[in-house]
């Protein structure tokens, strides 16, 4: 039976009890990812080397070294399992070989940032009940009901402990649904180089390639998935974390950069031009405030009449100035970074790359310097579709979103066209999050691609529109999904005469009624 998301929640609440009054809880997701990483990783290289030994004819010796991802004998978790005294310093002699055994990969520091050794703060007593938590299912991929396990149990880390850690744009995480959803609609090929400037753990690379695997020549004969991942996350923790995912699926070639992506972008070639890609996935942090951080630093002041001193908010048109011609389109105001983050991927985008991006519904509709944005893109014919989520998708916040697809080749027949979808009723409902399951994904899935591929189609449903750039100029480029589509139930015609009969029918029962009724109120002597 493979490991379910609600069980992996329950077992990563269960070890958090365990943590409890030895760390402060905002901590407990170093912890707890630190020896779920390495239960992982253990049973990934036995996994592994089983599959070289059984598939390939390795002898156990040649597959414990042709494993892309080294584990040292002493580092391993059935050795770790065994220790009774001294566990938290075996466990970060464990961490360190682990990072010395892979310089290749580069993931020095990755592994080592959390310590255990302190028995002040972790008893031996306290470690071997986590190792034994820990040891409770199995972490190898064919008994994982996802591949992104250790993203969805960051994710889950992050939104149990919000309050202590904190809900920084840095930690924003993408449903499952909405990132499979995402995927489906640009439709990575093999080949493909795909690109994620706010990747978080590596959800969407890692979905996008699974989508590839899935396609003839998916695969090359050693079972790599034919694809270039890239990414580039600004939280230092998590980049950690999308590296170890990225290492654990076999994509030690990906190449994920650290650091903020719109003010120091690290995917350049030798030229400082941008290395261009095929696919670019995002779901950036919604409407991110004082997004250039170096129009941040030394900011004005004056003192106001109470003779405080205050920071002067600076005019971002006039201060930012983008080295790589990135805003064309134009700057966005300094509290929503969202077109900015969309225009970093248009920038990123060869001259036949699609791409998709989660971003909040505001863009569709808020005027100003976003209003001179969004006419331009629609005037370029560079948006290809709109989709409109559901609400309290997301884990920080209960707006809907909607998923932008651009396009810089679209087709014949949806050139000066927007597909627009309104999929808000399209979710299953949660206590306290909604999402969406397969039979939604399908569905919107289906809807899109009926009007992307048919030069034909007819509107199958009253939920999708092929609608011309015309009318979308009449609305002023607005693109709020409601002055396109009409959900409405019509109101039922009414047949007049028909009302009026029926109410001289009802008339003439009353009569009657009232005639009995006095006959009767007569007989008792009224």
């Amino acid at each position: 039976m493979k490991l379910e998301l609600s069980t992996l929640e329950s077992w990563l609440w269960d070890s958090a009890d365990i943590l409890r009054g030895s760390v402060d809880s905002g901590d407990f997701k170093n912890y707890i990812f630190g020896l779920m990483f390495l239960k992982r990783v253990s049973d990934v290289y036995d996994e592994e080397v089983e599959r070289l030994v059984e598939e390939e004819d390795y002898d156990h010796e040649e597959a414990h070294e042709d494993v892309h991802f080294k584990v040292p004998a002493s580092a391993h978790w059935k050795e770790l399992i065994k220790k009774t005294q001294d566990i938290g310093e075996a466990l970060d002699k464990a961490f360190a070989g682990i990072e010395e055994e892979n310089t290749e990969l580069n993931i020095d520091g990755v592994l080592t940032a959390v310590h255990f050794g302190n028995k002040a703060v972790l008893t031996d007593e306290v470690l071997q009940r986590l190792l034994k938590h820990f040891n409770k299912y199995s972490l190898r991929n064919a008994d994982l009901y996802s591949p992104d396990i250790l993203g969805d149990a960051y994710e889950y880390l992050i939104r149990m402990f919000a309050d202590d850690a904190g809900k920084k744009g840095g930690e924003f995480y993408t449903p499952n649904g909405v990132v499979k959803l995402i995927v489906n609609l640009i439709k990575p090929e093999v080949g493909n180089s795909i690109y994620d400037p706010t990747c978080g753990s590596g959800g969407m690379l890692i979905e996008s390639a699974r989508y590839i695997s899935k396609q003839e020549g998916g695969k090359t004969a050693s079972g790599i998935v034919n694809c270039t991942l890239n990414g580039q996350e600004k939280n230092l923790s998590t980049w950690a974390i999308c590296k170890l995912n990225m290492i654990l699926h076999n994509y030690t070639d990906s190449r994920i950069e650290k650091g903020d992506t719109l003010g120091t972008p690290k995917h350049i070639d030798a030229n400082d031009d941008f290395l261009l890609q095929d696919r670019v996935i995002a779901n950036p942090p919604f409407s991110l405030n004082k997004w250039w951080d170096r129009a941040e630093t030394n900011l004005e002041k004056k003192v106001d009449k109470n003779g405080k001193e205050k920071e002067l908010a600076p005019n971002y048109t006039k201060v930012v100035s983008d080295p790589y011609g990135r805003f064309h389109l134009g700057v966005p105001p300094r509290g929503y970074a969202d077109l900015a983050f969309l225009q970093h991927m248009l920038a990123m985008l060869k001259t036949d790359g699609r791409m998709g991006v989660v971003l909040p519904h505001g863009v569709l509709f808020r005027g100003s310097a976003e209003g001179k944005i969004r006419e331009g893109l629609l005037k370029s014919d560079l948006l290809e579709g709109v989709v409109g989520l559901p609400s309290s998708l997301f884990y920080n916040t209960g707006i809907p979103a909607s998923i932008l697809v651009l396009s810089k080749k679209k087709k014949a027949h949806l050139q000066n066209k927007v597909i627009i979808i309104d999929g808000s009723e399209e979710f299953k409902e949660g206590k306290n999050q909604n999402s969406l399951e397969l039979e939604h994904i399908q569905t919107l899935t289906q809807w899109y691609d009926t009007l992307f591929n048919n030069e034909t189609a007819e509107e199958e449903n009253k939920y999708a529109r092929l609608v011309e750039m015309e009318e979308i100029a009449e609305n002023d480029y607005n693109l709020n999904i409601a002055r396109y589509i009409d959900t409405s139930e019509p109101e039922p015609e009414v047949d007049v005469p028909q009302v009026l009969q029926d109410l001289e029918g009802i008339e003439n029962e009353e009569k009657d009624i009232d005639a009995k009724l006095n006959e009767f109120l007569k007989e008792i002597g009224f």
